[in-house]
């Protein structure tokens, strides 16, 4: 411990916890204080992580399905007993609203507890062969089997439970898995993993590992079976390049569209959308960031979003009063503010926000834009909501569906007409009718398509792309 006493964090290889250097001070980015020193893993600390997993991976996969279950119910129960500890961890750590930090502790007991019951429901198919002569008089099946060892990669907006999200399913598919947690947020991610240890997982199935040096050679290392990676784009596209023949899942990022149209219950929507775009400061690759308006409904849209968004509490993320904290560093908040003030320079209008004080950034809403406007058509990733109108929806249908994310969508509309029009038209991973991008619990088959990644998360289809088919067949 240091004198202030914030903790040196230490990482997790073969079931013993090591220390290493050198140490990244992390910062609490309302308060300036430093609450934890997170070390850079080394090559040689991923090359013993890879070895132990590789060893327990075997061990993994014979665990019956039951006692996998078991396991996790086990860290659910240890979860539950320090949720409010963790949470206060997540708020110091990241600047998230304490009252989200708790959210996302009771999401990550609801990940693992449906990990737990997809634990003893990996199924597998009949494959009928009797449509053929060649197959008549034989029984074929197609079973599913561990990959072996799952790298995962997490990053530090959701950093417990899409940590969660990458050892749960792991552990129940029978994997072991190799993690690396944020930078920005390693301290909340190793009280997940202290969970794991302190239930009684047995050595190398799940080993932690810190900072950027690792990252490059855990995803192309040879003894990496699988790849879960959740963040950027960018970063997204050089792990899939980087990761040959190997599967990846990439949940990547989004510039969330809503569409209110013209016969959409404009209070509720107006509402939604405000809280939408500025829960976790917008922080969310899902986050309601353009909303779309019928013309015929957008002044009184707009008028009652400016007035939600102005009734939000901005200030200390401990305070449970607060409905929206800091971004994750100052560095964050300055290109938000950058990007808003290119945006207005090219003609936008803010009708209320447009300023940061230090980490923290206003709520935005923000009129006049053009699709060409990096806060249209990029991930703003901060507490900032552009709006829209338009008059027919077909020209908004083509151009949802031609830029380069394809997350999640949403559109207000009493019509089911409409709603099965969106749910052809549009080029997305996930629409949400009647609500808006936002909205996702972590049963969903989550996931997007373009740019926006590969893959499903969510226990049940995460434990599907974790696991490989084998084909059997007998001959009677």
């Amino acid at each position: 411990m240091t004198a202030g006493g914030a903790p040196h964090l230490k990482m997790l290889i073969g079931g013993e916890w090591r220390s290493g250097s050198p140490e990244t001070a992390i910062v609490d980015p309302w308060r300036g204080e430093v609450v934890a020193h997170a070390p850079e893993s080394s090559l040689k600390d991923l090359d013993d992580a890879l070895a132990a997993a590789t060893a327990a991976k075997a061990k993994v996969a014979a665990m019956p399905g039951y006692e996998r279950a078991a396991l996790l119910r086990k860290v659910g129960a240890l979860l539950a007993q320090r949720a409010d500890a963790i949470a206060e961890v997540m708020s110091r750590e990241t600047g998230k609203a304490i009252k989200d930090a708790r959210a996302e502790v009771t999401r990550s007991q609801d990940t693992i507890l449906l990990s737990a019951e997809e634990a003893i429901r990996i199924e597998g198919e009949q494959v009928p062969l009797d449509g053929t002569a060649m197959g008549a008089g034989k029984l074929a099946f197609l079973l599913r089997f561990p990959v072996g060892v799952v790298a995962g990669i997490t990053p530090f907006n959701a950093p417990f439970n899409l940590a969660c999200h990458k050892i749960a399913p792991a552990l129940a598919a029978g994997n072991a898995i190799v993690l690396k947690a944020p930078p920005q947020s390693p301290h909340v991610v190793a009280k997940l993993v202290e969970l794991f240890a302190d239930a009684g997982t047995p050595p190398g199935f799940v080993n932690l590992l810190y900072g950027n040096t690792v990252g490059p050679a855990l995803v192309q290392d040879p003894r990496v079976d699988f790849v879960s990676f959740t963040g950027s784009s960018r970063v997204g596209a050089q792990i899939k390049a980087a990761s040959g023949l190997r599967r990846v899942a990439l949940e990547l990022g989004g510039n969330g569209t809503t569409i209110v149209h013209s016969d959409a219950d404009v209070a509720e929507a107006a509402t939604l959308c405000a809280r939408n775009s500025m829960r976790l400061a917008g922080q969310s690759c899902i986050s309601v960031q353009n909303v779309m308006v019928h013309e015929s409904v957008y002044d009184a849209f707009l008028e009652r979003l400016v007035a939600e968004v102005k009734t939000l509490r901005v200030g200390d993320p401990l305070d449970p009063a607060t409905d929206v904290g800091t971004l994750i560093d100052e560095a964050a908040a300055k290109r938000v503010e950058q990007w808003v003030a290119e945006a207005i320079a090219q003609g936008a209008r803010a009708l209320t926000g447009g300023r940061r004080r230090a980490a923290q950034y206003e709520p935005t809403v923000l009129v006049d834009v053009r699709r060409s406007m990096r806060v249209v058509c990029e991930e703003v990733f901060g507490p900032v909501v552009t709006v829209q109108r338009y008059r027919d929806l077909k020209p908004v249908f083509e151009a949802i569906s031609a830029e380069q994310y394809g997350l999640h969508c949403g559109i207000f509309t009493k019509s089911m007409p409409v709603a099965f029009d969106a749910i052809r038209s549009l080029r997305v991973g996930g629409l949400i009718v009647n609500g808006t991008s936002t909205w996702r619990t972590d049963q969903l088959a989550y996931g997007g398509v373009k740019s926006s990644g590969i893959g499903r998360e969510g226990p049940r289809y995460a434990i599907r792309d974790m696991t490989e088919e084998r084909l059997v067949l007998f001959n009677l």
